[in-house]
């Protein structure tokens, strides 16, 4: 047995811990104690740990390590991890980026097992907080971990035992970010910087969604649910003040973006849709006119089977089915036209476009034409007009130049937010510092008050007593706002962060609250129970 502890043989102590000797982070340096060892630790002060004796009671068969340190002792413990490295966030994770959609669907996340995914991850011995951001482009694990490298360790385990995948395998194709960069990666997700399509609003939804479920899940707690939350508010900043969201950015949304600026109203209400092809792209317009408003259109396709699917996913909305046909009868009948085929030969010539009746919505139809090759002829008729895929180029790439402006004015916000982010993570160390000052002041009120009621006898009047006690809480309170206010991180009062934080080292002084050590046991009793 090792003992620890401010005198040479504690017979109790508050605090036990079993270690197996083959524990990675105590075999080299305690296997001489034997098979198991139990490894008391005594909260003591920093004055008194320095005084420490080392005794070991081994049996016959080990040797006398009594000449071992006080902090040698503690360097050979598992309390170790907790004295090198201050808690910190990270992420880890595989996207589009880095990974190829084999890998990351394997890593996936359905959404009702999200809380226990975080229950899990803050079980592994080295995480105090997590959250998990997975959708079908990017899988991320956000955690604030104790130690660096000993969580990104024990998270890629675990993302390979829900996974099956090879340990190396992930770590292949896996990116880690620390602190700052951590924190400037999740705003930038959230403001659509970092997705296939710059400046898609989806992401901003799914990373909403991350705080929905995380809502009373142990382990999604302040420094997390703090990230997350502001990451909210800084893709709707981002959107908001740079519009970056605006304009298409594909074919199939340009070519339904464009239509409806030519349509009466500029709403899909007011005229009549065809659209002509039900395969990949006829299914992204069909999407895109949805999303615009269009409630009722007419789908011409040479099979039905694609236009029920369709129909079945969209059932709000009337999709009529047509055979080939009828296409002409249909278009004769429709003020917007969207063909999107892989025929390789014209489906509407001049000539048949001329046929047509006149559009009753409008004075000219539209046909916007996506396929390649064309399936609408050129035409100069007064009736008709017609936009064929160079013209759609234009817009997208246009668009596409004036969303990566915007991206670079998104990146100026981020950066003032990441500022602002860490400034709120930094502030929240001088919490135990006023939790432990108001303790203090309160243990010395409760003694000098007892004290005086005492000297006063046993016959004073309720109402007596109370006044006393009120009278003596104003005095408290007055003397600890001014230290309160100087650790709160307050705009009005313009105090700097590291003023706040040397604020707090002198008031930790001062009144010997000794915050460091205090971390530290909070710290061994929550995680070592777990070994």
């Amino acid at each position: 047995m090792v003992v620890v502890s401010s005198n040479s043989v504690v017979p109790d102590s508050s605090m036990m811990i079993h270690l197996n000797a083959n524990s990675h982070s105590t075999a080299s340096s305690l296997a001489c104690v034997g098979s198991r060892i139990r490894v008391d630790f005594k909260p003591v002060s920093v004055r008194a740990l320095r005084s420490v004796r080392c005794e070991a009671q081994l049996d016959s068969n080990s040797r006398s390590v009594s000449s071992l340190s006080a902090l040698e002792i503690l360097k050979t413990s598992a309390a170790e991890r907790y004295t090198k490295e201050k808690s910190g966030i990270m992420v880890i994770g595989l996207s589009f980026h880095t990974a190829p959609v084999e890998l990351r669907e394997k890593l996936s996340i359905p959404e009702a097992d999200l809380p226990q995914a975080i229950t899990e991850l803050c079980a592994l011995n080295h995480i105090e907080e997590a959250a998990v951001l997975s959708t079908c482009n990017r899988m991320e694990i956000y955690a604030v971990a104790l130690s660096q490298h000993r969580g990104v360790k024990e998270i890629t385990e675990w993302m390979s035992k829900i996974s099956g995948v090879p340990v190396s395998e992930i770590s292949r194709h896996q990116f880690l970010l620390y602190e700052k960069e951590a924190t400037k990666h999740l705003f930038e997700v959230s403001a659509g910087l970092d997705s296939l399509v710059l400046g898609e609003g989806q992401i901003l939804s799914q990373v909403k969604h991350v705080v929905k479920v995380g809502q009373g899940v142990p382990g999604f707690d302040r420094k997390i649910s703090g990230l997350f939350k502001h990451a909210i508010t800084v893709g709707k900043r981002v959107r908001t003040e740079t519009n970056i969201s605006s304009g298409s950015v594909s074919v199939s949304s340009a070519a339904v973006e464009l239509a409806q600026m030519k349509i009466p109203d500029h709403s899909y209400d007011s005229v009549r849709v065809l659209v002509v092809g039900a395969g990949k792209m006829g299914k992204l317009v069909i999407k895109h006119l949805i999303a615009k408003g269009c409630k009722s259109m007419v789908v011409v396709n040479r099979s039905e089977d694609r236009v029920t699917a369709i129909r079945e996913e969209f059932n709000d909305v009337d999709i009529v089915y047509q055979p080939f046909s009828e296409l002409m009868p249909c278009a004769s009948d429709s003020d917007v036209v969207f063909t999107c085929t892989a025929s390789d030969t014209l489906l509407f010539a001049k000539d048949q476009v001329q046929t047509l009746s006149q559009p009753k919505s409008q004075t000219q139809r539209l046909f916007i034409d996506i396929s390649v090759p064309r399936n609408v002829e050129s035409s100069d008729l007064e009736t008709t007009r017609v936009y064929n895929v160079d013209d759609l180029k234009e817009v997208v790439e246009a668009n596409k130049k004036d969303r990566l402006r915007k991206a670079e004015e998104a990146q100026l916000i981020i950066s003032d937010e990441v500022r602002e982010f860490e400034a709120w993570k930094d502030s929240l160390e001088t919490v135990p510092t006023i939790k432990k000052l108001r303790a203090y002041a309160e243990r010395i009120r409760e003694s000098e008050m007892e004290k005086c009621l005492a000297k006063m006898g046993g016959d004073m009047s309720k109402k007596n007593q109370k006044a006393i006690h009120e009278l003596s809480k104003g005095i408290v309170n007055r003397l600890l706002h001014g230290p309160m206010q100087h650790l709160r991180c307050d705009e009005n009062e313009g105090r700097s962060l590291n003023e706040i934080i040397e604020n707090m080292h002198a008031l930790n002084r001062i009144f010997g609250l000794e915050m460091e050590i205090s971390i530290l046991e909070e710290k061994i009793r929550s995680k070592m129970e777990k070994l």
